[in-house]
Protein backbone atom coordinates (compact mmCIF):
# COMPACT_ATOMS: atom_id res chain seq x y z
CA UNK A 1 0.00 0.00 0.00
CA UNK A 2 1.14 3.35 -1.06
CA UNK A 3 1.59 5.71 2.50
CA UNK A 4 1.61 9.58 3.22
CA UNK A 5 5.39 9.86 2.64
CA UNK A 6 4.98 8.67 -0.75
CA UNK A 7 2.86 11.31 -1.77
CA UNK A 8 4.65 13.99 -0.48
CA UNK A 9 7.85 13.33 -1.46
CA UNK A 10 5.78 13.30 -5.45
CA UNK A 11 4.57 16.23 -4.64
CA UNK A 12 7.63 18.06 -3.64
CA UNK A 13 9.38 17.13 -6.46
CA UNK A 14 6.14 18.27 -8.63
CA UNK A 15 6.32 21.69 -6.86
CA UNK A 16 10.10 21.90 -7.39
CA UNK A 17 9.82 21.27 -11.38
CA UNK A 18 7.30 23.75 -11.25
CA UNK A 19 9.71 26.35 -9.42
CA UNK A 20 12.67 25.51 -11.64
CA UNK A 21 10.35 25.93 -14.82
CA UNK A 22 9.17 29.32 -13.32
CA UNK A 23 12.24 30.43 -12.37
CA UNK A 24 14.36 29.64 -15.57
CA UNK A 25 11.70 32.25 -17.59
CA UNK A 26 12.87 31.15 -20.86
CA UNK A 27 9.09 31.75 -22.18
CA UNK A 28 5.97 32.33 -20.89
CA UNK A 29 4.65 29.07 -21.84
CA UNK A 30 7.21 27.48 -19.49
CA UNK A 31 6.13 29.93 -16.80
CA UNK A 32 1.78 29.06 -17.24
CA UNK A 33 3.14 25.07 -17.32
CA UNK A 34 5.31 25.28 -14.00
CA UNK A 35 2.64 27.21 -12.22
CA UNK A 36 0.23 24.34 -13.49
CA UNK A 37 2.63 21.44 -11.96
CA UNK A 38 2.82 23.93 -8.51
CA UNK A 39 -1.04 23.74 -8.43
CA UNK A 40 -0.84 20.29 -9.28
CA UNK A 41 1.23 19.30 -6.25
CA UNK A 42 -1.07 21.36 -3.99
CA UNK A 43 -3.80 19.34 -5.19
CA UNK A 44 -2.02 16.19 -4.53
CA UNK A 45 -1.17 17.27 -1.35
CA UNK A 46 -4.84 17.85 -0.32
CA UNK A 47 -5.93 14.64 -1.73
CA UNK A 48 -2.99 13.13 0.14
CA UNK A 49 -4.04 14.75 3.46
CA UNK A 50 -7.29 13.90 3.01
CA UNK A 51 -6.95 10.47 2.31
CA UNK A 52 -4.84 9.95 5.15
CA UNK A 53 -6.77 12.11 7.86
CA UNK A 54 -8.48 11.01 10.53
CA UNK A 55 -12.09 11.46 9.04
CA UNK A 56 -11.65 10.67 4.86
CA UNK A 57 -15.14 9.96 4.53
CA UNK A 58 -15.74 13.62 5.06
CA UNK A 59 -15.03 15.40 1.70
CA UNK A 60 -12.98 17.88 2.39
CA UNK A 61 -10.46 17.38 0.65
CA UNK A 62 -12.05 16.52 -2.76
CA UNK A 63 -13.78 19.88 -2.63
CA UNK A 64 -10.94 21.91 -1.85
CA UNK A 65 -9.30 20.04 -5.01
CA UNK A 66 -12.27 20.85 -7.10
CA UNK A 67 -12.43 24.72 -6.53
CA UNK A 68 -8.35 24.37 -7.07
CA UNK A 69 -9.21 22.80 -10.28
CA UNK A 70 -11.84 25.54 -11.47
CA UNK A 71 -9.38 28.52 -10.04
CA UNK A 72 -6.64 27.01 -12.83
CA UNK A 73 -8.81 26.52 -15.56
CA UNK A 74 -9.87 30.40 -15.62
CA UNK A 75 -5.67 31.13 -14.83
CA UNK A 76 -4.79 28.47 -17.80
CA UNK A 77 -7.36 30.55 -19.88
CA UNK A 78 -6.48 34.58 -18.72
CA UNK A 79 -2.99 33.40 -19.37
CA UNK A 80 -3.52 31.73 -22.46
CA UNK A 81 -4.72 34.89 -23.83
CA UNK A 82 -2.40 37.06 -22.65
CA UNK A 83 0.50 35.33 -23.87
CA UNK A 84 -1.33 35.42 -27.47
CA UNK A 85 -1.76 38.78 -27.12
CA UNK A 86 1.65 39.46 -25.98
CA UNK A 87 2.74 37.60 -29.25
CA UNK A 88 0.83 39.37 -31.68
CA UNK A 89 2.22 42.75 -30.19
CA UNK A 90 6.02 41.31 -29.78
CA UNK A 91 6.69 38.45 -31.89
CA UNK A 92 8.11 36.46 -28.81
CA UNK A 93 7.03 34.77 -25.88
CA UNK A 94 9.89 35.48 -23.84
CA UNK A 95 9.11 37.09 -20.47
CA UNK A 96 12.73 39.12 -21.17
CA UNK A 97 11.50 41.14 -24.19
CA UNK A 98 8.31 42.27 -22.12
CA UNK A 99 9.69 45.58 -20.50
CA UNK A 100 6.80 47.82 -20.12
CA UNK A 101 2.84 47.55 -19.75
CA UNK A 102 1.99 50.90 -22.26
CA UNK A 103 0.42 49.94 -25.34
Amino acid sequence: MISLPIFLILSAILFSLGLFAVLSRHSMILLLIGVELMLASANLNFIAFWRFGPHPEAMTGALFVLFSIAVAAAEAAVGLSLILLIYRHLRSTNPKDVNSLHG
